[in-house]
Formats: C-alpha cells, structure tokens, sequence
C-alpha cells in the first residue's frame, strides 16, 4: 500500500483519489480552499442556487465508468440525469432562431434546413462527417492514453480538407473552416459558438476544434438534477466511502523532492507529509507560479495551455415562474461575431425558493485583460439574455456577477483551461500526467486530456493507471 498525497480536490483529481484508493493504497487530499469540486462551484443566496461553473454534462459514459469501477452503485444512483431537449436554441443577429435537437444529426440537419434554408443543414452534415474523420484520429492519444513521450505526430492538423474544388486549399484555422466550407454566416456564428464555449477564440483554433461539436452533437448533452454542484457532491461522497482523507484549508506550497524524486509534500505554516507519490490537480500554471515545481526544467518545460480567455457568469435572481415553453439553453449570437452569451433557464425546483421564482444563469467567454470593466460587461450580458427571457428586467430581484479574478481566487488560474486538441504545432496539447519529477503527476483540467468535466474525470483514469500499472499502463480501457 504506497502513501499518496493529493493537491486540490478538483473532479480530476478526487477521480484519481477514488481509483487510487479503490487499488488499496492510502490517499489524502489537501485543498487550499474550504471545500471540494475546484471549478464546479456553487453560489447560494435567499433560496436560489446557481452553478458557477459548467452548466451541462458532456460524454457522462466518463463518471459512469469512475462509479462502476469504485463501487457498488452506479451513477445514476448517485445522481439523476437527463438529457436537455432541444441541445441548444440558437438566436442569431439577424434574428434568425433555431432548435437543435439532442444527439440527433438527423434531426439537427432538418432544423437547420428549415430555419437557414435549403443546403445549410446539408452543409452542416459535411462538417460534421469530416469533424467525425479528426475524432477518429485523435480520440484515443488525445483522450484514453497517456501523452506519448513525443507528441509531435500530435501536432500535425487531422481535420481533413474537402474534396472538392478551392476548398482542397488547407483549412489551419476554425474559422476558416466557416467561411470556406459552410458558407453561411449564421453557420459560421454556430461553428464560433461551440469554440469559444470551451475557451477557445476560433480565429485562432485549429481546425480540429471541429471535434468540439461533433462530440456534442453526437454524445449528447445532460443536466444533473439539483446543478452540476451535485456531481461534485457525489464524488466526493464515493471518495469518502473508499477511505479518502480530506484536509481543506491546507494550501500546499511545495513538493519535496530527494534523489531526483517526488517524496511529499510540504504545507502552508509547516509541516511535511511524506508520500510515494504525489498527485497536482492544482491547476498547473498555479503551481509553476508559485514554485511548487523546483527542479532542472528542459527546454520545454513547462508546457501548458495560454488561451488567455476567461468565463464572466451573471447569477439571476427572477420573481415570477418560467414559461411552460422555455429551453433549458439559449445561445444568443453578438451582432459582428465574437463571443455569444449563453442563458441557461433549468427548470429545477431545487434552485429556486418556490414555483413563482427563477433561476437564470448568463454565461460568456471573454479575452482576460487587465482593467476590464466587468458590471458595464454584464450589463450587456444581462441585455442580451432579455432577448429570451420574457420581462427580465421587471422580474429582476438581484443578480450577482462572478469574474475570472473570481476564479483565479477560488481555482488559482483566472483562465478556464480547454479540451487537448490536435493540432496547433502541438500548442494546445496541456501538460503530460506524468511529469519530469518521478513520482509526481498531474490530473485535472489543466493536464492531459485537458478542461471540462470529461476531460477531468479521464485525467483521473489516466494518473491512477499511471500509478497502478506503472510503464506497462497503455491507457484507459
């Protein structure tokens, strides 16, 4: 049984503590902060509760297989979920609205054709064969492996070209893929929308971010009764029933290293932990930052995501009940392009103090600067998610805005960190799980496979497998 200390208690990292316990070894985790789930926060206040991170579940075949493996009771025993129907609304500049349907191509190439007119949803469809193509390529180095040791056939862009005439020029950039290949700009504002969702700003995103909505419009999207914050809870609560121990309000400020190894851990105010191996699902240019991280760094070292693009969240507290036709997602499309606001409206009476109240949250993703004027930038927000909420600003009791300086205190990065993608010259592949120090590893959303809760929870796979098998580990089965 090896002692292994865990730093933050992220879903990435408390997915690895799980599994880790589960082999038999002995697992504690500190978190800096006073309490679990990293950026799948929760802010309560008079009755109404909002999720102040990710909204939606994507590709929950991941947290099935982390209950499946470390105990008796499933997810869905933990956790109630559905899938959100339609996918999406979309509100275009021009006026123009759609439904998209949930993991339906089918039904999503019909919609599109009767709101943007004959040959959208065709073209659409193509998209999305050729976004199927880059899946195929990558989805298992980029998702159920370990990083290779070299990733540069990683770096090489795997969304094909077209086929077919000026569109054979290469396609570098996701944008570009809009342009040229969908031809419509609602569809482009479509393609941009699912990029910057993830943070990442489709100007300058390869073009194998295509994988970003095949995955969602192929998988699905699901909502967990009572806010993604549930997930979280249950986690949390698997991690308990396997003897994890938790320590909060316990920043760790180094890693301890002898003989060229990772041997513990040393904490905020003193005192050493020592480990057999040491677990960071602190996110990692937190912990280059603050020098957690001290030895001999290769020419490449360190390597992580700089998106530099942050969430904005505006939490809405409503008088007044939801409309019996309203969706659980609108995406309102900016006049010009750039970033959509997002309205999540779920009909959940565990975030609303009774049937005549609300629960809104407004989502956008935003280029972090210095010195920006985030109310004057809600308020904007708020205006454009009055365009879908009927009598917004009448029914409006309080809101409450939360910033990437928010994040960045509660997570140690104001950035959200995005999904691997290939591509790029290998510039968005995030840290491998198994560092240069022996012994020390990453998990979480800013290590491989990289951000969102998916991705997290396969990074958790990825370090326990890691750890348990050692070099014979060939990835996630």
């Amino acid at each position: 049984m090896a002692r292994i200390v865990v730093i933050g208690a992220g879903l990435g990292a408390m997915a690895a503590a799980a599994r880790l316990a589960v082999a038999g070894h002995r697992v504690t985790v500190y978190e800096q902060g006073a309490t679990y789930g990293g950026a799948v926060g929760r802010y309560a206040r008079d009755g109404f509760a909002f999720d102040t991170g990710p909204g939606l579940l994507h590709l929950p075949a991941v947290y099935r297989d982390l209950f499946v493996k470390t105990g008796k009771e499933p997810l869905e025993e933990c956790v109630a979920l559905t899938q959100v129907d339609p996918a999406a609304r979309h509100v275009f500049a021009d006026g123009t609205r759609v439904d998209l349907p949930n993991a339906s191509r089918a039904g999503t190439v019909a919609a599109l054709d009767a709101a943007l007119g004959a040959g959208a949803g065709e073209r659409w469809g193509d998209f999305l064969t050729r976004a199927r193509e880059a899946w195929d390529r990558t989805r298992r180095p980029l998702l159920e492996e370990p990083q290779p040791a070299d990733p540069a056939p990683l770096a090489r862009e795997p969304y094909p070209a077209p086929k077919a005439g000026l569109l054979r020029r290469p396609t570098r950039t996701l944008a570009q893929v809009g342009a040229r290949e969908l031809r419509d700009p609602r569809l482009a504002a479509l393609l941009d929308a699912y990029a910057w969702s993830y943070g990442f700003d489709p100007a300058g995103a390869p073009a194998s971010a295509a994988v970003l909505p095949y995955m969602e419009q192929t998988f699905g999207s699901w909502y967990v009764a009572g806010g993604l914050r549930a997930l979280a809870d249950a986690v949390y609560e698997r991690c308990r029933k396997r003897r994890v121990e938790f320590v909060f309000d316990t920043p760790v400020v180094d890693v301890l290293e002898k003989d060229g190894r990772a041997v513990g851990v040393w904490l905020d105010g003193g005192g050493e932990v020592a480990a057999d191996h040491v677990v960071s699902g602190a996110p990692v240019p937190a912990l280059y930052r603050d020098q957690v991280v001290e030895w001999e760094r290769g020419e490449d070292w360190p390597r992580h995501q700089v998106l530099g693009t942050g969430r904005v969240t505006v939490c809405l507290a409503l008088r007044g009940a939801r409309e019996a036709d309203a969706v659980h997602r609108t995406v309102v499309h900016a006049e010009g392009g750039g970033p959509a606001v997002t309205v999540l409206r779920p009909d959940d009476p565990a975030l609303r103090p009774d049937a005549d109240h609300e629960a809104v949250t407004v989502t956008a993703t935003v280029r972090t600067a210095p010195g920006q004027e985030w109310e004057a930038f809600a308020d904007r927000m708020v205006e454009a998610a009055g365009r879908e909420v009927p009598g917004l600003r009448d029914r409006l009791l309080w809101r409450h805005v939360r910033t990437p300086e928010d994040v960045r205190r509660d997570t140690g990065a104001a950035e959200v960190p995005g999904p691997a993608l290939a591509g790029a010259g290998g510039r968005l592949l995030p840290a491998a799980n198994r560092s240069p120090l022996p012994g020390l590893y990453f998990a979480g959303g800013w290590s491989h496979p990289g951000g969102g809760l998916a991705h997290a929870g396969m990074s958790g796979a990825l370090v326990a497998g890691l750890i348990v098998e050692g070099a014979d580990f060939r990835g996630s089965q």
